[in-house]
């Protein structure tokens, strides 16, 4: 268990948490119509003005960065002086989709790289060990704060900066608008007349410590990420990742003590309906459920994050929120959805679900309570079983080299290797380099490894680092919005988020266990080998196909893959 001492909320709708809860809870919405240079439709969102910039910009950082930082600084007031931020004991963790891609074409990639973001943001807020980025799509907030819990519990650090974030520009609007998800009108959350979803941009940041505050506050009782194993973009229709998330984190839990779950809720026609079934499935259609969507848009990164804090907002003033734009219930589950904020009636326990392409499902259970405990969790540890390293001139399973033909190498060799060892999957065809080296590692791996394979099982998870995110498609797609040639792919959009390689590795195998991607400035056989203890401490988790994979260009990339087994 972990506790949250401090909290902060940057959005149009204020710059404290107690701003942008009080907004809400007056009804106020930020969604409005915009028009956007370089974009041939208007999009609904809630959007900064140019004032908020100015007034937000810190001298030397981008726009993304000045917005986390200066959440993250405002968060850190509120601890004021009950911890040194310069301690070795103190983490910095960034959930973010596209942190900095905003400067794609106009800068080098350094400046590009979210760990290297995250590092900058770090150096700023005097922070001075190594950042994480958690890259999970749409849970990447929520997913933030779950593994953040898990270095505290198990005693890695005693402090954790979680903030989550993003902001808005022509790449990111332009590949919803591709993936026609977006309603040009206000969203309606699980209303029989909902249209698609609105964006958002906004920063929230949570300060967690494994030492419990005086009195009452607020912990994160249990946390899990899930995956659907259906389809890297669309949701299971049986909800299967959420309804696995939110079983776990809600185990020994009496729902009666819940007052309410806060969902994803992000107004999309079969998202919806997906939680609606998960929901049902996992026995809580009888309590109430909202969704902050109609407020905020859906903030992407910040997301989690920032919902998480107004749903403990909302609480401590025994208020279950509505849910803006709701008028009749449009799935086909009878969730309890209500347009009228109402009583909790004292309750102080409730559930957070979000979820995400790449089959992405992530889950927390947050109570405020007086029955604390700071014991540390002893993670089990890991063994490696098996290893496959492949780079553009080699591929060797357990240090034995393929026999390759004489000058293949780059990309043609991923090519060879999937007709060798495959040869039945034609979705590797649709997938870009990065996931085809990820998918051709682990089907090295599994291959090796020689169990029955395509076994659907939530014990075993995919959680993989990298440096470069997906910056060969990121290009890609940059390339398809030019002004002079816009014409926008959805596909190359979809990815252009790393996480999506986890989601088809999950999709292949059946896998419904959690899938997870970490960016860190630089390769760091430490921070990964703590992350991946920490996972083990998920009571479901026992095996993670894991490992370093990073593809800056298709001419140099590598993936150290392999499985590690719980102790």
């Amino acid at each position: 268990m972990v506790f949250k001492i401090a909290d902060n909320i940057i959005s149009p709708l204020g710059r404290t948490s107690e701003q942008n809860y009080l907004a809400v809870k007056s009804g106020v919405s930020a969604l409005a119509p915009h028009e956007m240079p370089g974009l041939e439709e208007r999009v609904f969102a809630s959007l900064f003005s140019d004032g908020d910039w100015q007034s937000l910009q810190a001298e030397g950082l981008s726009r993304f960065e000045s917005l986390v930082y200066q959440s993250a600084r405002h968060a850190l007031e509120e601890v004021d002086g009950k911890f040194n931020v310069a301690d070795k004991d103190v983490v910095f963790v960034l959930g973010t989709t596209k942190a900095n891609v905003e400067l794609l074409g106009e800068s080098e990639d350094e400046r590009l790289l979210p760990g290297k973001c995250a590092e900058r943001i770090c150096s700023r807020l005097g922070i001075t060990t190594t950042p994480i980025v958690v890259c999970n799509a749409c849970i990447s907030g929520l997913s933030s704060i779950i593994l953040a819990a898990r270095l505290l519990e198990s005693g890695t650090y005693k402090y954790a900066v979680v903030c989550g974030a993003d902001v808005l520009g022509k790449f990111i609007i332009s590949g919803f608008q591709a993936l026609r998800t977006l309603s040009e009108e206000a969203c309606r959350p699980f209303d029989i007349e909902r249209c698609g979803m609105n964006l958002g941009e906004a920063a929230a940041t949570v300060v967690l410590s494994s030492v419990p505050a005086e009195g009452k506050c607020w912990s994160i009782k249990a946390g899990a990420v899930r995956n659907d194993a259906h389809n890297v973009t669309a949701p299971s229709p049986k909800g299967e990742g959420a309804y696995l998330a939110i079983s776990r984190v809600i185990e020994g839990c009496n729902p009666q003590r819940l007052a309410l779950v806060n969902a994803h809720g992000t107004s999309s026609l079969f998202m919806d309906q997906m939680e609606s079934v998960a929901l049902e499935r996992a026995g809580l259609s009888e309590i109430p459920a909202n969704s902050l969507k109609g407020y905020f848009g859906h903030t992407l990164g910040a997301a989690g994050i920032l919902e998480t804090i107004i749903t403990m907002k909302s609480l401590e003033e025994d208020l279950v929120l509505g849910t803006k734009g709701f008028e009749e219930l449009g799935v086909s589950s009878p969730v309890r959805v209500s347009a009228d904020s109402l009583p909790a009636v004292g309750k102080k326990c409730f559930v957070k679900t979000v979820s995400g392409f790449g089959g992405a499902n992530a889950a927390i259970l947050a109570s405020c309570d007086s029955n604390k405990t700071d014991k540390s969790l002893k993670a089990p540890g890991f063994r490696i079983t098996h290893r496959v390293r492949i780079t553009p001139s080699e591929a060797l399973v357990d240090g034995m080299a393929n026999s390759l033909p004489e000058g293949i190498s780059g990309k043609d060799l991923l090519t060879f290797l999937y007709k060798e060892n495959v040869g039945n999957y034609p979705q590797f065809y649709k997938m870009d380099l990065l996931s085809r080296l990820g998918f051709i590692a682990s089907e090295l791996l599994l291959n090796v490894e020689g169990k029955e394979r395509f076994v659907g099982t939530d014990s075993r998870a995919v959680i993989l680092f990298n440096r470069s995110s997906s910056i060969i498609t990121d290009r890609k797609y940059l390339e398809s919005i030019a002004e002079d040639n816009y014409y926008p792919s959805p596909a190359l959009f979809v990815y252009t988020l790393p996480n999506i390689i986890t989601g088809e590795i999950a999709i292949r195998n059946k896998y419904n266990g959690e899938t997870s991607f970490y960016i860190v400035p630089e390769k760091d056989e430490g921070i990964m080998k703590s992350v991946l203890n920490s996972a083990m401490l998920d009571n479901r988790t026992e095996s993670i196909v894991s490992g370093w994979i990073d593809c800056p260009s298709d001419k140099d990339f590598v993936a150290d893959m392999f499985i590690a087994e719980k102790d």
